[in-house]
């Protein structure tokens, strides 16, 4: 039967300040907005149950189009560095914590930014293992393109002052060319391979718990990336399908599925956007280069503070060619993680020559966060999408400057410039790497306002409210090829809500942090109600 949903503002997002007076849903879909009279009157033998929003606001519902959603449920199991001030804090952290960690199991902690230090040196092995030498120490960065391990975890993993610097990756030496314990890009790896496997529980309670916290801050579904780490394509497949199977768990997950583990899926029969309501596959993942924050980003000149230095690409330029070959053998789209101009250049050059073998496949090109005026102009010319976390901005800036310098900032979080394009683009938070909450995110779209000094950095770049929201209904649809049935109201869309108690179109940039989630609403069903 159906659900009527009226009594405040019901935003469409087909166009600016569009509203509706009353949605009907039935069965997870929509039959009807428009009128709540006429929506009465026209389905009165239908309607069963009546929700009355009570002067609060609903949106499509918002979707996150670039996030890991197991890493995200691992920072809330884990011990969390990431708003620590100063190495001393982080320091005393790990102590307490490896003092209630039995001997030999391995303390990991999540997110530790030395940006945020007022003292920015990236702590050396020998400092961590003056915090513990019975315990293997793994400390990821919060960009995820880095890592500190102790002697221990060094020793574990069997790497030693001989070991080579893998291809796209870095172990990081001192003057001496001893070791340090940072490990940078696919160095990771070395360390991340001594470590005890995952087990299915562990997978599933942190999806559990990441998605609990997804609905919390409004958000209906998420594409996600973590299909290569947890011990294999199908384990973790598998654990997402134990636990978000439209019973207990409904929130709708688009499967990034990584290059190393595509092939184990084609020969398990699936192929892209097959899966259930839930749960689907999505693009071929490939990471073409690093951070900004450990200056792996790869540019096409010089960091300013680094000369030499112009990052790392993750694959050299035909082995990236192959990949993006490969997938287009298997009918796939590509989503590739793409931070420095130079590699958005070397994906570009890719995708024209093996371009996607349907228009209904999208490629999606990754965070973009620095461009040229050439390869705007070239990204007009594929079919594909920009995932952007507006959150960067906030988080980036003014250290960011540091790295890049003056003259490249107006091609720098290039957003609005990417709009008015035409070139698409769907907003997500790189969660755990950046705060889950979407209004954060339309914020900092909105504003582009640093946390650290309260300054403003690309005013030209700001994005109006509608454009902001679009990131996370329309936008986020459009990167996936779904944008005829979700991210907007409208009748034969998914019953997908986010509701708020606030009019984000009638308040200022500044009040939106103060908006609190009221419900949240997956295939017509309240998931979540503050």
């Amino acid at each position: 039967m159906g659900e009527l949903w009226f009594g405040g503002k019901i935003y469409t997002m087909e166009k600016p300040n569009e509203q509706v007076e009353a949605v009907l849903t039935q069965d997870g879909i929509i039959l009807a907005a428009g009128k709540e009279e006429e929506i009465r009157d026209a389905y009165s033998s239908t309607i069963a149950t009546e929700h009355n929003l009570k002067g609060n606001v609903l949106y499509p519902g918002f979707v996150d189009s670039h996030l890991h959603i197991i890493g995200h449920g691992e920072k809330l199991m884990r011990l969390d560095l990431s708003q620590m001030t100063s190495v001393s804090e982080m320091k005393q952290a790990l102590k307490n914590y490896a003092s209630n960690l039995p001997e030999g199991e391995w303390l990991i902690g999540e997110g530790w930014n030395e940006n945020l230090w007022d003292d920015p040196e990236v702590p050396h092995k020998h400092e961590l293992d003056a915090i513990s030498t019975k315990h293997p120490i793994m400390l990821t960065r919060v960009c995820r393109h880095a890592l500190l391990a102790n002697s221990h975890a060094i020793e574990l993993a069997g790497v030693t002052e001989q070991s080579v610097d893998p291809q796209g990756g870095k172990i990081v030496r001192d003057d001496h060319d001893y070791m340090t314990g940072y490990f940078l890009d696919t160095a990771q790896e070395l360390i991340k391979e001594a470590m005890p496997e995952f087990k299915q529980g562990y997978l599933e309670r942190a999806i559990r718990l990441s998605v609990q916290d997804l609905w919390k801050n409004g958000i209906v579904g998420g594409h996600t990336e973590d299909m290569n780490y947890y011990g294999g394509f199908f384990k973790t497949h598998q654990a997402y399908l134990n636990t978000i199977n439209g019973d207990q768990l409904k929130f709708r997950v688009h499967l990034l599925v990584h290059h190393g583990v595509v092939d184990e899926m084609i020969d398990l029969g699936h192929s892209y956007k097959t899966g259930t309501e839930f749960v689907e596959f999505g693009a071929m993942k490939i990471f073409a280069d690093g951070a900004i924050g450990g200056r792996t980003a790869w540019l096409s000149e010089d960091y300013t503070d680094d000369k030499g230095n112009q990052g790392m690409p993750i694959h050299e330029d035909e082995n990236l060619i192959q990949l993006v070959k490969r997938a287009r053998q298997y009918n796939l789209p590509i989503a590739v993680h793409t931070i420095g101009d130079q590699a958005v250049e070397a994906v570009l050059e890719a995708i024209q020559e093996h371009p996607p073998t349907s228009p209904d496949l999208r490629d999606r090109i990754i965070h973009a966060q620095f461009l040229r005026e050439d390869l705007i102009e070239e990204l007009q010319k594929v079919n594909a999408i920009i995932d952007i976390q507006p959150t960067f901005v906030s988080s980036d800036f003014p250290w960011v400057i540091e790295r890049i310098g003056e003259e490249r900032l107006p091609y720098a979080y290039a957003w609005k410039t990417l709009l008015d394009k035409g070139i698409p683009c769907a907003g997500g938070s790189d969660a755990p790497i950046e705060e889950i909450n979407p209004l954060m995110g339309i914020r900092a779209a909105v504003l582009r306002k640093a946390d650290s000094d309260g300054k403003v950095y690309g005013e030209d770049q700001q994005l109006s409210m509608f454009e902001a929201v679009s990131l996370y209904t329309t936008g986020s649809a459009y990167a996936i090829g779904e944008e005829d049935k979700r991210g907007k109201v409208e009748a034969g869309y998914l019953a997908d809500f986010t509701v708020l108690d606030k009019d984000l179109f009638a308040i200022t940039p500044e009040e939106i942090a103060s908006a609190n989630v009221v419900q949240t609403v997956v295939s017509g069903d309240i998931v979540y109600k503050n």
